[in-house]
């Protein structure tokens, strides 16, 4: 047992949730790409990427975000801070990461840089990340031209494959960072020169404040005065800076050395951008690179006062060698006097960095391996790196656009139904570069790995979609800033009950006002689900492609070439999950609160409505008796209708619609309860179509279930799930069997062929902008959900349901045993294998060999699914986070533990103190 003494971590959370002390208003706020996003797109035919490209970003000012390297900001991004780079052979400095458009990329869009988030604790006192620069120049035209020239049945053209690192000649640059205070923050920057031979390196840690000072911004969110930076005087061997804005005050970076600085304006160059326009300022954005690579002296303000400046080291590193820099960015005018880089400015770091080993031994189980602890410390510091300032003014924005519906003569354009919008917050994001823009459900998936690290903060992303600046009000939840309206599945509600669940079991108490609060606005949202997306009122749901991309045959967001609809089910056993979910909330207010009990049965009730429609026998229902798999149903004009035998992760998530009723759940809440029961009795039929629970069909514990699947339906689905010739890959569960490797799946609509092939690496079509593959890749976020769902119907069964597992090994496991297995798989992606490769990093050898790259863990969008190589969006912890839940989950648990515990057991750490 570990001691329940309270880290120095946990008590800056405790502070900052009790007291307000601040300690995450600084933080990795700033975007990794802000150029090519929708906010910043103000062309006519909403061609985001081509309106504002890499090239014009260092030198266009953005309307409503910034973005940098190794970057922090204040939680408004008022003022930012990070690291520029310059090699004396690139043409432009490197002051943002790059990557290929849309368009450019024969995958997508996708980063072409290696960067690594190395550490980070839940207030950011302390940072890590890594960014590695080759010494050659970067060969911006080679990877774009190469990339271009392949088609999506080729592999991509990475930054490894140019020859830009051959004999290691580049540069590994550390940024990190350690709060001596909430607003004192230390930065240490380390060049290392990896090379053969010694090489110069051109260091700027730029300090500049967001534009919202010009005339093209909205009056409402102009400020009240331009803010200002300016050179001061500092103490002997250092520089100093002041920075004064009307809102956040003075703040002083100082900088290690009598360093230049270098002064110019966060204003576009409109004379290089738009020729006949002149620049407002003789000082523009560009300025600083303008200074440092082509030497233009007149470039940067001689006054040493702009909005935007950097500090200019340059040095010449030995080959094996490496150079530090210090710099410290205070509120605090402590450090005018005296040294501000003294031996204190190394215990700080020293103790933070303390601080955070103490954190996640905290948080870890001493049984999981020093390999596997490594890959869950480094996924939370990518979870918590991908924070984000995201700003959008919905009114604002389609005002620009000529396109709110509240103003005479608009005309419609993207997002114009969403002019309520205000989103002005820090955002948990997919993936800081490629998806740097949040997605509702990924979102709900991210607080899952988040409540192992700071569970408010998690809390408040889920609350964030609901609040009415977000949230329709139709009840629609946004689901991404390229279209607002599209529709991702209903997962809030499964992640509020995890995070209740969560939270009762580390603080003994549990927050019944963010529980009311998310169970009031998730009733709006589950409304809206009933009246827009049952199109007949008969309880089956459409939804669109639901975030699973391209999975089916057609592209499920647009008319179907036949005509007619689909009844889809993935979106009907998402509906089933939500009410499980709406139902256990509602138990738990109900609890406490009787006026909450008639909810227990509305969700009962809208639950066996679901299922009695899914599970609906013959010809025109989605369970196949003979394939033992449940299929989207084609619904023609003309009245018949016909399964879509595509045998994909649709059918394996009525498997998931699956909660575990305890007995004490039920013994608190008898009035619902007997209400329930009389209801059911009148309509029998609806016990008939799911799984057996209630009196004289009690589990272990006298434990309740509800399931879509019937006994025999979920051993046949788990037959096909565990067979890895369809769907259990080494590395967990793929989104499409593999039998469609041999046996594709073909449609033919007027002699066009529609066509579902096993594509275990990258998509072949361009559905969906062709950067994501559900057509047989490994994805975590489902995965998890099957896991849940094997873990709750082993609360029910315990050992009187085995299965074999692999399908046709003759080894027979419980389900406990069979989640486990998932686990182990999916976690084994990252994990050092026999050869001491990881699965992740695939055939590049780089990674799997050097001892500079191959214990740095990428966390891709989704994995191959025979070799389990990363593939999609390199840097998506997002909801590939979750492997820090399955290492931290089974390194605590036990079948033993979880069924004398129950479902409260998954909750539990042996050191459970927050």
């Amino acid at each position: 047992m570990k001691s329940n003494q309270m880290s120095a971590e946990e008590k800056r959370l405790q502070e900052a949730r009790n007291q307000n002390v601040p300690w995450k208003k600084w933080g990795p706020y700033l975007s990794e790409r802000q150029w090519g996003t929708v906010r910043e797109d103000y062309s006519e035919n909403g061609d985001a990427w081509n309106f504002f490209t890499h090239d014009h970003a260092r030198s266009r000012a953005y309307r409503w975000g910034e973005d940098g390297i190794a970057g922090i900001s204040d939680d408004k991004q008022h003022l930012c801070f990070s690291l520029a780079l310059w090699n004396g052979k690139d043409p432009i400095l490197k002051e943002r990461l790059f990557g290929l458009t849309n368009s450019e990329g024969n995958h997508g869009e996708d980063v072409k840089e290696y960067y690594f988030y190395l550490d980070s604790t839940p207030t950011h006192s302390y940072m890590k990340y890594l960014y590695k620069y080759p010494q050659a120049a970067y060969p911006y035209a080679d990877i774009v031209d190469t990339n271009r020239q392949r088609t999506r049945d080729e592999r991509e053209y990475e930054l490894l494959d140019t020859g830009v690192f051959k004999d290691d000649r580049y540069f590994d640059i550390f940024v990190e960072y350690a709060k001596a205070s909430p607003e004192d923050i230390l930065v240490k920057i380390t060049a290392a020169n990896r090379g053969p031979e010694a090489a110069e390196l051109h260091l700027l840690p730029t300090l500049w404040f967001r534009n919202d000072w010009s005339l093209w911004i909205a009056e409402s969110y102009r400020a009240p005065q331009k803010p200002n930076i300016r050179q001061i005087k500092a103490p002997a061997g250092t520089s100093a800076v002041a920075a004064t804005h009307p809102l956040l005050g003075e703040l002083i970076l100082s900088c290690e050395g009598e360093v230049p600085l270098l002064f110019t304006e966060n204003e576009t160059n409109h004379e290089r951008l738009f020729p006949g326009q002149k620049n407002e300022s003789p000082y523009v954005k560009d300025g600083i690179n303008n200074r440092v690579v082509q030497g233009n002296q007149a470039a940067v303000n001689p006054g040493k006062r702009g909005t935007k400046v950097a500090a200019h080291y340059q040095v010449n590193i030995g080959s094996g060698q490496a150079t530090v820099i210090r710099l410290r960015l205070s509120s605090s005018s402590a450090d005018r006097q005296g040294t501000p880089f003294g031996k204190q400015f190394d215990q700080v770091f020293a103790d933070r960095l303390h601080d955070a080993d103490e954190f996640y031994r905290s948080v870890t189980s001493p049984s999981v391996s020093n390999d596997a602890a490594n890959v869950m410390r480094q996924a939370l510091a990518g979870m918590l790196w991908s924070k984000q300032f995201f700003f959008f003014d919905g009114n604002s924005w389609l005002d620009e656009h000529h396109s709110n519906p509240l103003h005479f003569g608009y005309h419609k354009s993207r997002n114009s139904e969403w002019f309520h919008m205000l989103n002005e917050d820090i955002i948990s994001m997919p993936d800081k570069w490629e998806y740097p823009w949040y997605a509702a459900w990924d979102l709900a998936f991210h607080t899952l790995p988040l409540s192992i690290v700071d569970t408010d903060f998690a809390k408040e992303q889920l609350e964030l979609m609901l609040r009415g600046a977000y949230l329709h009000p139709s009840g629609q939840m946004p689901a991404y800033e390229w279209n607002f309206s599209d529709v991702n599945p209903p997962v809030h509600a499964f992640a509020t009950i995890f995070l209740h669940r969560t939270e009762q079991a580390l603080r003994g108490e549990a927050d019944f006002d963010f529980l009311r609060q998310m169970f009031n606005k998730l009733l709006l949202n589950f409304t809206w689900w009933v009246n827009r997306k049952d199109r007949f009122g008969k309880n089956v749901f459409e939804g669109g492609f639901l975030g699973l991309d391209n999975i089916g045959v057609f592209d499920r967001s647009a008319p179907l070439p036949t005509g007619g609809h689909l009844e889809q089910a993935d979106g009907t056993a998402w509906m089933a999950l939500f009410s499980q979910n709406m139902l256990e909330i509602a138990a738990e207010l109900a609890a406490h609160d009787p006026t909450f009990e008639d909810m227990v049965v509305k969700f009962i009730e809208h639950f066996c409505y679901i299922a009695a429609a899914m599970n609906k026998p013959g010809q025109d229902g989605m369970w196949d008796e003979e394939d033992g798999f449940y299929y989207d149903l084609l619904c023609l004009p003309d009245g018949s209708s016909q399964r879509l035998k595509v045998r994909s992760m649709v059918g394996l998530l009525p498997l998931c619609a699956t909660t575990v009723i305890e007995k004490w759940q039920r013994e608190r809440i008898p009035r619902a309860m007997a209400q329930m029961q009389l209801r059911l009795s009148r309509m029998s039929e609806l016990q008939r179509s799911i799984h057996p629970t209630g009196p004289g069909h009690l589990g272990v514990a006298e434990r309740g279930v509800l399931a879509l699947v019937n006994p025999e339906r979920l051993r046949r689905i788990l037959k096909r799930m565990l067979d890895e010739n369809e769907f259990l890959s080494p590395y967990g569960i793929r989104s499409l069997s593999k039998y469609h490797a041999q046996h594709p799946f073909v449609f033919y609509v007027q002699g066009q062929e529609y066509r579902v092939d096993y594509l275990p690496a990258e998509s072949n079509t361009g559905m969906f902008g062709g950067n994501s593959n559900w057509r047989g890749p490994i994805w975590m976020p489902v995965n998890a959900l099957i896991i849940r769902a094997l873990l709750n119907f082993f609360l029910y069964y315990g050992d009187n349901f085995k299965i074999e597992c692999p399908t046709g090994s003759g080894k027979m496991m419980n389900l406990f045993e069979v989640s486990k297995e998932i686990a182990d798989r999916l976690t084994r992606i990252f994990l050092r294998d026999e050869q001491g490769k990881r699965p992740v990093y695939g055939g590049t050898e780089k990674f799997q060999a050097d001892p500079h790259w191959c214990d740095h863990i990428l966390f891709y969008e989704y994995f191959h699914g025979d070799n389990g190589a990363g593939l999609g969006a390199s840097h998506q912890t997002g909801w590939t986070g979750l492997v820090a839940k399955l290492i931290q989950l089974y390194g605590f648990l036990n079948p033993q533990k979880l069924l004398a515990g129950g479902k409260g057991e998954g909750f539990m750490r042996e050191m459970s103190k927050q």
